[in-house]
């Protein structure tokens, strides 16, 4: 009898394999690139600030970007829906660069301000481009490890962006932080661009443009900057502020989420809901750690800031842990084990000042916190991928990174609002109301994750 030797089959590629190594790497790189701006610039800008006599714009120089990125979200969502996301990924990559050229070598505040206008723009078209590029590079197989390295380039600046920009204020300037992220962006983009030459838009009639979206994107912006404007006025005012700017939220970003978001409808508008749940409520406790630890247990900013890097660290970890685990723990469960843990993590926060308990429980709690984030963030984005249509793709990845600012900047200005009202930082009760904030948040979304996956796919 012969026998035959039985060869196996041969190994599939994965995201560092050489058909995929440059788009992996590229598209990594300007995730990064972009979060150790949105990072780094915290470091910087009272320097900045004082530098170009602009300390009343001190916050609009926060504010802007994020109100210009939702606009940008919006604008290159519809785009690569019509067209793909080459021009897209190209359009955006050259503005945000065009926008950090402008502030490196801006010589007054209101230029640096049109800087982070541009910047703001091109960071949020871009991140919605290579999320819709994602779609059409790699097989679903490889999304969740995709996703997870966009998870930790977001992470990895949190660790070494601050100290980096410290450094290069310090020895060559601030105008270096802002420049040396133009040049680390061109090869960068130059990784990318092989990638690029090879995708064509959708098949079959192009979809319209969405001029009300868009429109209402930009309503949704002035309400951001609003929001983020609130301690620079009285407290009546600061409430009737929110009261507005959340109206005008709701009202603008109906059209710019999936229908049945507010609701959270079954399946993609719960999961857009959730992500902006779940990143507000991140949010909402991470700006204030360091300064309730500052200011109420005396910490030095250096020891202050162990906490968000302990937290970046497991954020990290969980992420490329949802990547190897794969489908071993099924989505729906992953889902909620995550968010159990962000509520968990949040609400150690609200009583590590309420009782004045040690500020170990805050700092392994906010440890736990960041690994329930990169334990839900990739899955967010597998899921709406895989129950979106080609068509779609564009918009609801575009919801995604709305969802996450636009919950950001709701949950900060209704944060600042209440800690200015509570007497600030001098009062361990404005630091428990904000963290209470986002603990509702996170109790908020896990009250509705069950709706997040549909049981025949759970």
């Amino acid at each position: 009898m012969s026998t035959e030797a039985v060869e196996s089959p041969p190994r599939e590629p994965g995201v560092f394999s050489r058909q995929y190594l440059l788009a992996t790497l590229g598209m990594c790189a300007l995730i990064g690139i972009a979060a150790f701006e949105a990072l780094a610039v915290t470091t910087v800008m009272p320097t900045v600030s004082r530098e170009l006599n602009g300390e009343s714009l001190y916050s609009l120089a926060f504010a802007a970007p994020l109100a210009t990125s939702l606009v940008g979200m919006v604008v290159a969502g519809n785009w690569a829906d019509r067209a793909g996301p080459r021009r897209v990924v190209i359009t955006s990559t050259l503005l945000f660069g065009a926008g950090l050229l402008v502030v490196g070598l801006a010589p007054t505040m209101l230029v640096l301000l049109l800087g982070r206008l541009v910047q703001g723009l091109g960071s949020g078209a871009v991140i919605v481009g290579l999320y819709v590029l994602v779609s059409r590079v790699f097989p679903e197989r490889l999304h969740a490890s995709v996703f997870a390295g966009f998870a930790a380039a977001w992470v990895i600046p949190g660790l070494v962006g601050p100290v980096i920009a410290g450094t290069l204020t310090e020895t060559v300037g601030w105008h270096w932080v802002f420049l040396g992220a133009l040049l680390a962006s061109v090869p960068a983009f130059c990784m990318v661009v092989p990638t690029l030459k090879g995708v064509v838009g959708p098949a079959g009639e192009p979809v319209a443009w969405s001029v009300s979206r868009i429109l209402w994107s930009v309503a949704a912006a002035v309400a951001v900057v609003g929001l983020n404007l609130l301690s620079e006025v009285p407290p009546v005012v600061a409430g009737l502020v929110t009261i507005a700017a959340v109206v005008v939220l709701a009202v603008a970003l109906r059209p710019l989420l999936p229908k049945g978001t507010l609701g959270a409808r079954a399946g993609v508008p719960t999961l857009v809901l959730l992500r902006g749940l779940a990143g507000a409520a991140f949010l909402g406790g991470d700006v204030f750690i360091p300064y309730l630890l500052s200011a109420q247990y005396g910490f030095s900013p250096a020891a202050s800031g162990i906490t968000l890097t302990l937290g970046a660290v497991s954020w990290a970890f969980a992420s490329w842990l949802v990547g190897r685990l794969g489908e071993r723990v099924s989505q729906r469960t992953g889902i909620r084990l995550g968010l159990v843990l962000i509520v968990a993590g949040v609400l150690s926060a609200v009583a590590t000042p309420l009782w004045h308990l040690t500020p170990a429980v805050i700092v392994v709690g906010w440890t736990i916190t960041g690994f329930g984030m990169g334990f839900v963030y990739p899955r967010f984005s597998v899921l709406v991928l895989r129950y979106s249509h080609d068509d779609e793709r564009g918009f609801n990845s575009s919801a995604l990174t709305i969802a996450d600012s636009a919950g950001a900047a709701v949950v900060l200005g209704l944060n600042g609002a209440v800690f200015g009202l509570l007497g600030g930082s001098s009062e361990p009760a404005a630091f428990v109301a904000c963290f209470a904030v986002a603990a509702a948040v996170a109790v908020l979304g896990l009250a509705v994750s069950g709706r997040a996956v549909p049981r025949r796919t759970a």
